[in-house]
């Protein structure tokens, strides 16, 4: 075969394309069955309804369409994409996500600043109202049953950097506060190798008491869960055990503590579950940070029964504590029981995943906006593309564009070892004569059948033609 080369002159592109002869990758099928599922639901029908009140009744300047916003913010979980700006450049960039937002070939997509802008533009209220939307869809599918609900945060790293921070009573520096610092020891205009070697030998410690960041007071200093301190923010979430689907979420101060935080995202969860779920909040499951005395007390004054892991305290003294008593050794026979061991193996799959799916994979580890209102309305889209990844899952066992792509190689897969075990049966190896392995058989006969490979979204099945 002979080396093909670049000719000196440029090939003449063709002057009519026909649309069905475009590229197509696995995130078409993927959209378009996601596309399928909200028309039928009647999205755009819904978004535009609870929008309305934000948009001018006679005239503006166009704007970016509801459903369409919506759409551009669930490529955030669904492709990966932490920041606005990325989803921008997505929408312009790929054919399948142009369909999965309806816009032409002809068209040009919004920037990022329109999406930034239609943001700012529709209150926090809203995107909660979609956020029950979406949860109500999977309610009707039996994706929520609202029965044991289980309680996780992570940290997610702030737009801010440590080296911005100012004093609050003052409001200097770090650089101009160890300045004052170095001179008041005894060093007269202190160098900046002086000021660094006085800083590596006095006991320090970053208080969010002393200090904050001028731009995003929201964002509080704590450790990461790699061991870095930085400022972050604390994402809470309480998830639906038994399903796996998210049924509220919060966002709060990094520094807040897990029994303190526990309260706002509970109540949350509460108020969704009385919207879509058919039965009450009864169980409660959380890991060791969430466990203290007056936790438990009130879960058992809400009727409520824990499932808390219960840290090693050794030997405590219980003395005028008999409410706290009773319910920590309530939890703790639960905890040991056959349900209980259950309930916390489940925690690790159904708690810890989620962090990964919305915050590794889907790309907000790091959020690029400041404000906890501000975070929140990106975060319960994220929460939404999540939940519908779930349904989309229970309808055609793929719940993102991403998991489409091995599909393809795991149906040849399956039938070359339906093939093979169809071999072994039919003609079995004697102790005298042993069959030559149908290897050109078997790909002949899949070669044929890759012509006819189809994967059926609606029913999640691999067919074949063959």
């Amino acid at each position: 075969m002979a080396m093909g080369t670049k000719g000196k002159r440029d090939r003449q592109a063709s002057l009519w394309v026909a649309t069905g002869d475009l590229p197509r990758s696995a995130g078409h099928p993927f959209y378009e069955r996601l596309n399928r599922l909200l028309d039928d639901a009647g999205c755009d029908v819904f978004v535009e309804g609870q929008c309305a009140p934000f948009y001018a009744a006679t005239r503006g300047r166009p704007s970016l369409a509801p459903g369409r916003y919506f759409r551009r913010l669930l490529l955030g979980y669904f492709e990966g994409l932490d920041s606005e700006r990325a989803i921008a450049w997505r929408a312009a960039d790929s054919l399948s996500i142009r369909t999965f937002l309806d816009f032409g070939l002809h068209e040009a997509p919004p920037d990022h600043s329109t999406l930034s802008r239609t943001r700012r533009l529709i209150d926090l209220e809203t995107h909660q109202a979609v956020f029950t939307w979406v949860l109500q869809r999977l309610a009707d599918a039996q994706l929520v049953q609202g029965y044991t609900i289980g309680i996780d945060a992570t940290t997610l790293e702030a737009n801010a950097a440590m080296r911005s921070i100012v004093r609050r009573e003052t409001g200097e520096g770090y650089d101009a506060w160890l300045t004052r610092l170095a001179e008041a020891s005894g060093i007269t205009t202190p160098t900046r190798a002086e000021l660094a070697r006085f800083d590596r030998t006095r006991k320090k410690k970053g208080s969010n008491d002393d200090w904050t960041h001028p731009n995003d007071p929201d964002a509080k200093i704590t450790k990461m869960k790699d061991g870095r301190t930085h400022l972050a923010h604390k994402a809470e979430h309480a998830v639906d055990l038994e399903t796996g689907a998210i049924v509220g979420i919060t966002v709060q101060d990094a520094d807040a503590g897990d029994t303190t935080s526990l309260v706002e995202t509970l109540t949350v969860a509460a108020d969704q579950l009385v919207e879509v779920a058919p039965t009450g909040l009864a169980e409660v499951v959380a890991d060791k940070g969430y466990h203290s005395n007056q936790t438990l007390v009130e879960f058992a004054d809400m009727g409520v029964r824990s499932y808390v892991s219960e840290p090693d305290r050794g030997r405590r003294n219980w003395t005028g504590q008999a409410a706290a008593k009773q319910a920590v050794y309530a939890n703790r026979r639960r905890i040991r029981g056959v349900r209980g061991k259950r309930l916390l193996r489940q925690r690790g799959e159904r708690l810890e995943r989620p962090n990964a799916h919305l915050y590794e994979t889907g790309g907000m580890r790091r959020v690029h906006l400041r404000g906890h209102p501000n975070i929140l309305t990106r975060l319960l889209v994220q929460v939404c593309g999540f939940n519908l990844g779930l349904l989309l899952r229970q309808l055609s066992g793929v719940g993102t564009p991403r998991s489409l792509q091995g599909r393809t190689g795991a149906a040849f897969a399956a039938v070359i070892a339906t093939l093979s075990r169809l071999w072994t049966r039919v003609w079995p190896a004697g102790p005298l004569e042993t069959p030559d392995p149908p290897t050109s058989f078997a790909i002949d006969l899949m070669t044929g059948c890759h012509e006819h490979l189809s994967l059926d979204l609606r029913s999640g099945a691999s067919t074949t033609g063959c």
